[in-house]
């Protein structure tokens, strides 16, 4: 394999044959890769905007927020791209514009391609590249943002080592690995936005193919979709009641890890007033239910005077907790708290640890969202503390502090408008 650069491409302008430029600057092969940097083609597609004020430009250019620190901003771009600034660039042209990304680099790829094989008659594939950042790694490297005549990934799922061992995650991202390795002469300064990979030529393809477009992961298989504040907030934002859950089981562990961030949450005195009932058994939740329901048609029939089909109505509202596949019963309890023989003080003691267990139900329900489940905190046990005691075989000093219906969402909330502090808060 060799890496050539194609020097002598002119500064581009707007509206410029860029393919042609290519083709008299070159002298290509059969089954050679061309790799071109976008800037080139951003400039021949007159991807420039007068901008005084870049962060505007990244905003137009953006459609979701990853991370955000002081001025630097990692976004996603119209083309699922995800990078620093939308991919607005202020370098290598003149004063006072920025350079946008290709608005379709798959498309830029396939037109590119088409015309420079028209113009040598060679069977080439075409490459657009940009320059990325990467998680966990200090350093810039070249990737593929558009692909035309390649596969640009290289699935080894199935196959078997040199040791015999199948392969069962290993899926090779060749279109980066060739616009990293072609960088190599193109080099970042030297105003050869050109270059050519030769000796890959079973690589190249008769038909343009997917495109970049399969490098993306999906969203649904993105485990680091946000940064740090930004996915608390999200997952803050996401935290909905959920009210219709599916069948599949939830796993006690994603639990288990929400109870844990729960009990970080603020208590007074240095105690910890929480206690997390899990019942994962379908007879725990039905032998609680089903108690509860019979005390509570009691209450409402014998100390209300409610007539059946009121009852009935009444008591539907618990029919979130019946449906759903997993129940947590958080508890109060009021170990570390402090004796005072007045009223007025013993009940602000009281509120302070009702305010704790509040925190880490929301801590719970915050961490469930982030697991990817639905939730919905019902206050039914609350009316009941007998009952749900001696349902769960509790002891005396725990009080149930309502239930939290768990499960993967049965179908997406409805949005809600975005709220804003300002009808919250009052400054003094």
């Amino acid at each position: 394999m060799r890496l050539l650069p194609v020097a002598g491409v002119p500064e581009i302008e707007a509206g410029a044959d860029l393919a042609e430029l290519i083709a008299k600057a070159g002298e290509f092969e059969d089954g050679d890769i061309l790799l071109v940097t976008s800037k080139v083609v951003s400039k021949a597609e007159g991807r420039i905007l007068r901008a005084t004020d870049r962060e505007a430009a990244i905003d137009a250019e953006t459609v979701r927020l990853v991370a955000r620190r002081g001025p630097v901003r990692i976004v996603e771009n119209r083309n699922g791209l995800v990078m620093a600034a939308a991919g607005v660039d202020a370098s290598n042209t003149a004063p006072g514009t920025v350079l946008l990304l290709p608005e379709d680099p798959d498309a830029s790829a396939r037109q590119l391609r088409a015309r420079i094989q028209k113009l040598t008659g060679r069977r080439l594939a075409v490459v657009i590249t940009d320059t990325f950042g990467r998680p966990w790694r200090t350093g810039l490297t070249d990737v593929a943002i558009g692909a035309a005549g390649l596969p640009v990934l290289d699935d080894h799922r199935g196959r078997t080592d040199s040791h015999g061992n199948e392969l069962a995650m290993t899926v090779t991202a060749t279109a980066d690995e060739l616009a990293a390795a072609a960088d190599l002469v193109k080099g970042k300064a030297t105003g050869t936005p050109v270059a050519v990979v030769r000796g890959l030529g079973h690589l190249v393809t008769a038909e343009d193919g997917e495109g970049a477009r399969p490098l993306i992961r999906a969203a649904a298989d993105d485990m680091f979709r946000l940064g740090t504040s930004e996915a608390v907030r999200e997952a803050v934002t996401l935290r909905r009641t959920i009210r219709s859950f599916t069948a599949e089981p939830v796993d006690p562990q994603a639990v288990r890890r929400a109870v844990a961030a729960a009990v970080t949450a603020p208590a007074p005195h240095h105690t910890t007033p929480w206690r997390f009932v899990l019942l994962e058994t379908p007879g725990a939740r039905e032998r609680l239910l089903d108690s509860m329901l019979a005390a509570w048609q009691h209450d409402l029939r014998e100390l209300d005077g409610w007539d059946e089909e009121k009852i009935a109505r009444r008591t539907a509202r618990g029919d979130v907790l019946r449906a759903a596949p997993y129940l947590v019963v958080p508890c109060l309890v009021m170990d570390g708290s402090h004796d005072y023989p007045d009223e007025r003080r013993s009940t602000a003691e009281r509120e302070m640890f009702t305010v704790a267990i509040g925190a880490a139900v929301q801590n719970l329900l915050v961490t469930l969202a982030g697991e990817g489940y639905g939730s919905a905190w019902v206050s039914s046990t609350m009316f009941c503390r007998d009952t749900v005691r001696a349902a769960l075989d509790l002891p005396p000093g725990w009080d149930p502090m309502g239930a939290v219906a768990v499960g993967r969402p049965a179908e997406a909330p409805r949005e809600r408008p975005a709220r804003t502090a300002d009808g919250f808060v009052t400054v003094r």
